[in-house]
């Protein structure tokens, strides 16, 4: 039988969402409520309970009428019929419950299958005490022993006496054929759904956190290439142009110190579009430095832009991008601009070069595949990275953001 929709009947409840200790008589509340696991359970206990209870008013039947055979008769018609009693309403409800119904329609066939079998006990409780006192009365009344009849009462007392049974009988009946069971089936879905919820927000908060890990060690790790092409262009400057080593060692400890993580205070793994810009900045500084002048870039937002969160090392990936693939390549001077605007409800990036262009096979390296990866994971399908021709040659790369969910991640 397939579990269908919700959470599984034959497996033992989540510790989050099971009540109840692990005492031999309550081992069957470790199952959901109306399976058959539990049903099992609780009959084995209820009927149990009930043998030893019938088994003294049996005795004590007997010894009334002073014959042992009609005090076991009333006693196994009593166990026949609190067992049937106790048992009619959940299980019912349990056959309802493994018919695995959408949840609206499942819950009101619960609630109907218990009332049912509380009618259905009423029944049962009157067959069985007319059978009992069938065996009683007539052997009470050749002992002598029938109790007189009491004076007939008024029609008020009547009608209270009625409104005061059928009370009773609901409370009996209720408790004892279902009611606590179907309480404690809604307050364990209510449970199971905070069980669940709270679940899938943990899973979120874990894929943000790992994503959170890998942009804290993307942004610990200078690419080898990078510096060392670095330190071996600073080494042959050394003697021909000492002044133009110490410029490029500069330049590459300013970049150093504005992208590797401050790891102690977690600020590596949050920060915002102007700590971004400023390490695009430092970083195109040192390309300037490296590429003997023929480079020249401009960084530029609004104040009130550079205070919104952005993704750590996603920016600085395009600016690499644009270098690697637009400006080296091509001889000659070259140009990137990188520039945040608001648009409506979005924020754009650009990282706009106009180097060679874009080639084929341009796009689908690990750099922008990791950008795309990490703009899905915070932001879904809210956010969008495009990479498209410049007017002229060259390329311009964009990271388009909502608005609503940076302010969200700020507040």
């Amino acid at each position: 039988m397939s579990d269908g929709p919700g959470y599984p009947l034959r497996q033992v409840l989540p510790a989050e969402v099971l009540v109840g200790g692990n005492a031999v008589w309550s081992r069957y509340r470790q199952y959901p409520v109306f399976s058959a696991r539990w049903l099992a359970g609780r009959s084995l206990l209820f009927c149990s309970v009930l043998a030893v209870v019938t088994a003294f008013t049996g005795a004590g039947v007997g010894l009334a009428t002073r014959d042992p055979l009609i005090g076991a008769k009333a006693g196994l018609a009593q166990l026949v019929a609190f067992s049937l009693m106790a048992m009619l309403g959940p299980a019912l409800a349990t056959v309802v419950r493994h018919r695995r119904w959408p949840e609206s329609r499942e819950r009101k066939a619960v609630v109907l299958a218990v009332l049912a079998g509380m009618v259905l006990s009423y029944g049962i409780d009157k067959v069985a005490s007319g059978y009992v006192m069938s065996l009683v009365n007539p052997q009470l009344t050749a002992l002598g022993m029938v109790p007189p009849k009491a004076a007939e009462a008024g029609m008020v007392l009547k009608a209270f006496g009625l409104a005061l049974n059928i009370a009773a009988l609901i409370v009996v009946y209720g408790l004892f054929g279902g009611g606590l069971a179907l309480r404690a089936y809604f307050s364990e879905r209510r449970r199971w759904d905070e069980h669940r919820h709270a679940r899938r927000l943990d899973e979120m908060t874990g894929r943000v956190r790992e994503a959170d890990l890998r942009l804290g060690v993307l942004q610990a790790q200078v690419e080898p290439h990078f510096l060392f092409n670095t330190l071996a262009s600073v080494r042959a400057l050394v003697r021909q142009d000492p002044a133009q080593a110490e410029a490029t060692l500069d330049a590459l400890v300013a970049f150093l110190r504005a992208t590797i993580p401050k790891l102690r205070d977690d600020s590596g793994l949050h920060s915002t579009l102007g700590q971004q810009l400023d390490i695009c900045a430092s970083y195109l500084a040192l390309m300037q430095v490296r590429m003997g002048g023929r480079l020249s870039y401009s960084v530029d937002a609004d104040a009130a832009l550079r205070t919104l969160p952005f993704p750590p090392s996603l920016l600085i990936t395009l600016v690499e991008n644009a270098i690697k693939h637009g400006i080296e390549p091509r001889p000659g001077p070259g140009r990137i601009e990188v520039a945040a605007v608001c648009q409506g409800d979005r924020l754009r990036v650009r990282v706009v070069d106009d180097g060679a262009g874009l080639q084929p096979g341009i796009g689908g390296g690990m750099g922008l595949a990791n950008v795309r990866e990490q703009l899905a994971h915070r932001f879904g399908a809210r956010a969008r990275l495009s990479l498209e021709p410049a007017n002229g040659h060259g390329a311009v790369a964009q990271i388009e953001l909502p608005l609503d969910a940076l302010a969200g991640a700020a507040a």
